[in-house]
């Protein structure tokens, strides 16, 4: 029975890739090739060189509305979101506690109070998610420190874990001591993300955190063996999406979108499918607000596949 479903689902990628060569869809087949190699990938989290560093404050508040600007805060909106994982990425933690500070777009730390300052948690399916500014630089002795995040993340149960984000593209970060790591317990590689420019009006970053603490859900790689979302375009999205999706065997298949806090806004192609592709459009609602949205592919009732998609 291996043996078949190994066969199938080779000649089902056969197909993709005459059938998409054919259509002139080959950017699309590539992005999904890398899906397949290792969905989400990987890359347990490690420990920044500066560690908690002098600016941290005791006691930070609970983000409200997933907001820790006050209102007016001059700079860049931004947009962090993830999931939160276990240390191999076989399931989700809920309830991890995420505290949260920066310095603002001038480079400097508010000490007195807590702008730009907070604490948000996991929801049940791992998520989390908060809004800010990019921070400024400052100078550390004669050299800028790259723009980034300080987090202290700690799962239930389990130890805090301190750490800093950093973002593609900074010209600080190769001369910073920090941020340039690239090998040992300081290795800041797969702290480096890449930020999406969403029309010119605000940025928008995904850093999902593989951490020790029990994981729960499974939702990473059980596509090897059952389907895939190999795409969803445009992203980001505005009046319509189109998912293409594959299945390896026959299933009853759901395609389910979801919002960070984990609650089911649409629920398309409630079907049962045999093996092959397909495709889906979602239009969201008109009053559904702008943010981060997970499409999964759910077959026989077990959650496949995600992709991250930004609406706007």
């Amino acid at each position: 029975m291996k043996t078949e479903n190994t066969n199938s689902r080779r000649q089902f990628m056969r197909n993709i890739a005459l059938t998409t060569l054919s259509a002139g869809l080959l950017p699309d087949l590539l992005k999904g090739s890398s899906l397949l190699k290792s969905a989400p990938d990987c890359n347990p989290i490690t420990r920044d060189y500066y560690g908690v560093g002098p600016f941290y404050k005791a006691n930070p508040p609970l983000i409200v509305g997933n907001k820790i600007t006050r209102d007016g805060e001059p700079g860049t909106p931004l947009f962090i979101s993830g999931v939160v994982r276990n240390l191999d990425c076989s399931g989700v933690i809920p309830n991890t506690k995420i505290d949260i500070w920066h310095a603002n777009d001038a480079g400097q730390y508010d000490n007195e109070g807590y702008n730009l300052r907070g604490v948000t948690y996991s929801n049940a399916q791992g998520f989390y998610q908060f809004e800010t500014i990019l921070p400024g630089k400052y100078l550390n002795g004669s050299q800028y420190r790259p723009r980034h995040i300080h987090f202290k993340i700690t799962p239930p149960g389990f130890p805090e874990f301190v750490t800093q984000l950093y973002f593609e593209g900074d010209t600080s970060i190769p001369t910073d001591a920090a941020a340039s790591q690239t090998s040992g317990q300081f290795d800041a590689r797969h702290r480096i993300i890449p930020l999406i420019d969403i029309f010119g009006a605000k940025l928008q970053g995904f850093w999902d955190i593989a951490i020790n603490g029990n994981g729960v859900t499974s939702i990473g790689d059980d596509h090897l063996d059952k389907g895939i979302i190999y795409s969803a375009s445009p992203n980001p999205c505005h009046d319509h999406v189109e998912i293409r999706y594959g299945v390896f065997n026959e299933a009853e298949v759901n395609i389910e979108i979801f919002d960070m806090q984990g609650s089911l806004v649409a629920t398309l192609d409630e079907r049962n499918l045999p093996p092959q592709k397909y495709s889906a459009i979602w239009r969201p609602d008109a009053n559904l607000p702008s943010g981060t949205y997970w499409i999964a592919l759910k077959l026989n009732g077990v959650q496949a596949h995600y992709l991250k998609i930004a609406k706007v």
